[in-house]
């Protein structure tokens, strides 16, 4: 039966478990993971960047999902709880929450990523899924993951890695992967200083997603061993792939979109700049990224908000937002909003300027302020006639962070303000 059939691919994704590894810090996003953990960090005005990876299962047909979490994962805990409780268990569909318990020794947390799925072997082993589905937590992207694993039974493949190009300069922040004609992996490197690049492209590299599909017994074998292997990390990238690819099929799967061929939206929102800027090219006229996709819908856990509310109209003194988005329940009072990306609940007071900036949940912005270029954490209250992102020597005495890239980042705790919430 051809790989493209929706019968076939549908009794695919109903025989697999997705596994979402939720528990890292991300701590190259700084104090924006001081208080919960890399998927959890909101993104896009009202979603969570852990969104993106359980969308693509329920829009990809896979209604059972295992989401792995370590690191401050209360507001995680909390969104899933809220978001993620409408699968219906008597037909065999869930999101579980699965907490690191130190199921293997009483001392041991996750020491790696592969780790992460052996100490949850036996519950794995209760859902006896015959494909097992690996997903990083922290990447914003659409895909669907039923024409990958359809291409991994097709491929008779023991393993299966999800893979794009990416710049040579940019490869070391990945795995980095050589496939021969067949697309079958001959050497795998974690993140190396010296890159591989492509053969026929010698300024772009083949670059691990963080995206494995398995099969079971396969899985099961390689984790049982590695955890046996004093020496090894216990990490996929690290350990398990370059050790299985002499004497079993490993097949890379490029990802690309399934309508033009061309390499899909991808991000790695790991950085204050990236993030600032992934935001920001959602509101553009045609973004990469389309949220307005009603055939692949983003699911998420918001509150009941009332709609967004601009008011007054004098000259001085006009509610506007031109090219951004404004989430429900803000409120832009006799202010100006230009090219940025409000989530819920803010609200930006009278004679303020905000430009080329992403204001997560539950802000207030004081009269007079002026914030360029920047990220402006949940909860912030920002004081009357405060200016930020026009010097970034001024915003660091004042106790900001500003990025490479020029990017400011306040936080509560910057302000002196309250850090009690529940991020």
């Amino acid at each position: 039966m051809p790989q493209s059939h929706p019968r076939f691919i549908s009794r695919l994704t109903r025989d697999t478990l997705a596994l979402i590894l939720a528990g890292g810090r991300g701590s190259r996003l700084k104090h924006l993971t001081a208080w919960r953990s890399k998927p959890a960090v909101p993104f896009g005005g009202k979603f969570r960047i852990v969104d993106f990876p359980l969308s693509n299962c329920i829009n990809s047909g896979i209604r059972r999902i295992g989401v792995l979490t370590q690191y401050k994962a209360h507001s995680l805990i909390l969104h899933i709880q809220k978001g993620w409780g409408f699968l219906r268990g008597e037909f065999g569909e869930f999101v579980e929450l699965w907490p690191a318990q130190q199921r293997v020794t009483e001392t041991a947390w996750y020491a790696g990523t592969a780790d992460a799925v052996y100490q949850n072997l036996d519950i794995i082993r209760d859902h006896n899924p015959e494909y097992i589905l690996i997903l990083a937590g922290d990447h914003v992207y659409k895909m669907d993951y039923g024409a990958m694993i359809a291409y991994h039974v097709d491929r008779k493949a023991e393993m299966t890695v999800g893979c794009l190009q990416v710049p040579v300069e940019r490869a070391s922040e990945f795995g980095v992967m050589a496939v021969d004609e067949q697309q079958r992996v001959l050497r795998f490197a974690e993140k190396p200083a010296d890159p591989e690049t492509l053969a026929d492209q010698p300024d772009r590299c083949l670059a691990s997603m963080g995206i494995y599909v398995f099969n079971r017994d396969f899985l099961f074998d390689q984790l049982l061993k590695d955890a046996e292997m004093s020496e090894s990390s216990h990490d996929f990238g690290k350990d398990i792939i370059p050790r299985v690819l002499a004497e079993h099929r490993i097949m890379a799967y490029t990802f690309r979109d399934l309508r033009s061929g061309e390499q899909a939206y991808w991000r790695d929102v790991g950085t204050v700049d990236a993030f600032w800027e992934a935001n920001l090219e959602l509101i553009g006229v045609t973004p990469p990224l389309n949220l307005y996709d009603k055939k692949w819908p983003i699911w998420t856990y918001q509150e009941q908000l009332p709609p967004a509310k601009f008011v007054f109209d004098d000259a001085d003194r006009r509610g506007m937002a031109v090219d951004s988005m404004v989430s429900g329940g803000c409120v832009i009072s006799g202010a100006t909003v230009r090219h940025s990306l409000l989530f819920s609940n803010v609200r930006v007071n009278s004679y303020a300027c905000v430009s080329d900036s992403v204001i997560l949940p539950d802000v207030v912005v004081g009269r007079y302020c002026i914030i360029r270029n920047a990220v402006i954490d949940r909860y912030c209250r920002i004081a009357e006639g405060t200016k930020i992102g026009l010097d970034p020597d001024d915003d660091r005495k004042a106790g900001f962070h500003v990025s490479e890239g020029g990017i400011t980042l306040v936080t509560p705790e910057m302000l002196g303000q309250d850090a009690n919430h529940v991020r």
